[in-house]
């Protein structure tokens, strides 16, 4: 049964485009937050919290089953304080919800429905349930609440809340060395020989072992992990690119370059349109679900920006400059600001805007469609459900034009106008809905994503995009010294989180050195100063993932492993040795290497949960010099410089003078020349005065 749009609820009035997808919903939601969480203090009732976000599919379909139901509405109206979450906008909700889930021994996803006592502790969840399940489930929960039960459900919810307090070092960390390494340490101890080691006890030995362990779990075939689903992980190849920078070793670099190509091929990637989906349901990276986020967008970018410096390959260029395109197309507002995902649905249909029949392909392409079929593997059966065709490839471009007899560079004019042909119809399709809220952090990793784009490719627009949008988040995102989490139409909200932090000041950094503008440096300053005063806690060396000044949770937790977006952790303790090297602050730069030095060993145990880490101990084995350029010609060096892939290298450069701690004490060039100098360990070599020269320096 349908509901009537007269049941308009407190979510109305949210500024998450999710929430406000719930606010005509008959169920008596609120929005986390002390008016829900009093009321069920106060009446002595259960909570029922409900987390999902906008691009979900099966949020999606829990909604229409469950949430726009009038019988259903009632059962949880009358049971529970019903509490709607937008994960993307309070990740802390999610995460200690998450993790109780995990206790409780189930399957983590979303939607996440949790069940919790008065006091917001956890007794029981799960993720989907169909509608005849969730009626029984809510009636059963609720009598027995508000009968004799509740006492034994209040025991199983202090029982989860001792798993949720601990802290995730205290669970996997610090005391990790297994019994056989202890003993091998031990005896090396005993006869006065420690194996040869560096800052965080990072040594050459355990970080082969580090790459074999995650090795063992590649897919040598098609790239990426071996399983599925499969999800771009881009943490994973950016360290493999940093492992064959500091090795040389071409196994991990083919094993990277072979995954960036499958999935520039696969159907996680929109071939007509650019821009990555979420993570394909296969092994083959044939079938997404379809949604395309803003940060799986932002950090692929970053990494065929990087995979191109190291290889020239023509289609990582493309694949990145057809990305930039469509997240200025379809994600940018006109202030600078980006949004957050499309939907995978449109239509109420999974991935329908996106495939096509050979029916409607030879309407649309007339005598060109078997060769469009051929090159995108288009069948009359269809790939995809319904006879459509997901469109994807599977062969390089010079081996289908050598395949079909085209001559030279007539292929690439071809596709071109298929694609403008597609879109066409495209436009005249029903749109999947558009998140349209912004997140601090997410707009941070495209930022970043932009900065590695014209580190590459020196394309004048792309500086363009990530100034814009730097401005953006200085004018609508900073919460005096902090920043907020998330703003749409001018009204920001929600305190930032680690998260959003750390991926700001990584960005502004990367910003200060494609641009020199030091403005950009100062402001990541400023920002760090922010989070150790605010983050910190000295009795881990780690940070917590919310503000001290937050309303408090339940438990408040650290981020320690690396997902699809890397740790908090992980991200400041980068951040924290890029800017103690250019602003000389030995406390930063030590600060990250006690931040390894606590889960070095489940760094090389678990690598694959822990690459951005991992790029972080690869760091501190072989680390990168300082460069810094002064004189009339600083701008054109710094963009040659730049296209190379430079490991740990941080950049610095003025055309004048600067009170930069890297510039102040340089000597200025009297000849009108322009100076590089390559710095190691506090000390200079003698300048250079081309970049070819200081190239071969490092």
């Amino acid at each position: 049964m349908a509901h009537a749009a007269s049941h308009t609820n407190r979510l109305a009035q949210e500024t998450s485009p999710y929430l406000q997808q719930h606010a005509q919903n008959p169920v008596d939601w609120y929005p986390w937050g002390p008016e829900a969480l009093n009321r069920a203090k106060a009446e002595q009732k259960p909570i029922l919290v409900s987390i999902g976000y906008a691009a979900c599919h099966w949020c999606h379909v829990m909604e229409r089953e469950s949430f726009e139901n009038e019988a259903v509405a009632a059962v949880m109206n009358a049971h529970f304080v019903c509490i709607k979450v937008d994960r993307e906008e309070r990740p802390d909700v999610d995460q200690i919800y998450m993790d109780a889930l995990h206790a409780m021994g189930l399957q983590g996803g979303w939607p996440l429905n949790v069940f919790l006592t008065a006091d917001a502790k956890p007794f029981y969840g799960g993720t989907y349930f169909p509608q005849g399940n969730w009626t029984k489930l809510l009636t059963n929960i609720g009598q027995a609440y508000a009968g004799e039960h509740r006492a034994e459900l209040e025991q199983s919810a202090e029982r989860f809340m001792e798993v949720i307090g601990k802290s995730e070092l205290a669970k996997y960390g610090r005391h990790n060395r297994n019994a056989a390494q202890e003993a091998d340490y031990a005896a090396l101890e005993a006869i006065g020989v420690a194996p040869e080691t560096g800052p965080a006890g990072v040594s050459d030995d355990e970080f082969k072992l580090l790459v074999y362990n995650l090795s063992t779990n590649f897919d040598r075939e098609r790239g990426g992990m071996n399983r599925a689903p499969k999800f771009p992980m881009p943490s994973i190849w950016r360290f493999l690119l940093r492992a064959h920078a500091i090795s040389g070793s071409r196994a991990v670099l083919d094993q990277a370059v072979l995954t960036l190509r499958e999935m520039a091929w696969g159907g996680i990637y929109d071939q007509v349109h650019g821009g990555f989906a979420r993570y394909s349901v296969d092994g083959e990276w044939l079938a997404p679900h379809f949604e395309k986020m803003l940060y799986d967008n932002g950090q692929l970018v970053s990494l065929y920006s990087e995979a191109f410096q190291l290889t020239q390959d023509e289609l990582f260029r493309e694949t990145v400059y057809d990305t930039i395109e469509f997240i200025r197309l379809e994600l940018t507002n006109d202030e600078g600001g980006f949004y957050s995902s499309l939907d995978a649905d449109s239509e109420g249909e999974e991935g329908k805007f996106y495939v096509f029949t050979k029916e409607e392909l030879r309407t649309i392409l007339g005598d060109e469609e078997p060769l469009f079929s051929d090159y995108y593997n288009c069948t009359a059966v269809g790939n995809w459900e319904h006879g459509r065709n997901i469109l994807h490839r599977r062969e390089t471009d010079e081996a289908f034009a050598a395949a079909h007899q085209l001559a030279p560079g007539v292929l690439p004019e071809i596709v071109t106008g298929w694609k403008q042909k597609i879109m066409a119809v495209r436009a005249t399709r029903v749109r999947p809905g558009l998140d349209d809220k912004v997140l601090t952090g997410w707009n941070a990793l495209m930022l970043q994503g932009l900065t590695d784009a014209y580190r590459a490719f020196g394309e004048p627009e792309f500086l363009v995009m990530a100034e814009h949008n730097a401005r953006f988040i200085e004018a609508n995102l900073r919460d005096g010294m902090g920043l907020f989490r998330t703003c749409k139409n001018g009204r920001a909200s929600i305190s930032g989180f680690l998260e959003d932090y750390a991926l700001v000041i990584q960005a502004y950094i990367s910003l200060y050195e494609v641009t020199f503008a030091e403005k950009w440096l100062r402001e990541a300053e400023v920002l760090t100063e922010y989070v150790l005063a605010n983050f910190f806690d000295p009795t881990e060396t780690l940070f917590f993932y919310t503000d001290s000044r937050a309303e408090p949770l339940i438990a408040r937790k650290k981020e320690l492993f690396d997902n699809v977006i890397p740790a908090s952790n992980s991200i400041m303790a980068h951040n924290l040795r890029r800017l103690g090297r250019h602003l000389e602050k030995a406390q930063y730069s030590n600060l990250a290497a006690d931040m390894l030095a606590q889960i070095r060993h489940l760094v090389v145990k678990e690598p694959q949960h822990l690459t951005n880490w991992a790029s972080l101990y690869a760091a501190l084995l072989r680390p990168g010099a300082e460069i810094a350029i002064q004189g009339p010609a600083t701008e054109e060096f710094r963009e040659e410089l730049s296209r190379h892939f430079l490991f740990d290298t941080v950049l610095t450069g003025t055309d004048a003078t600067s009170e930069l701690p890297l510039l102040k004490l340089l000597p200025t060039p009297t000849d009108g020349r322009t100076a590089l100098h390559v710095c190691r360990d506090y000390a200079c070599q003698a300048p250079v005065y081309n970049v070819t020269d200081a190239l071969a320096a490092l």
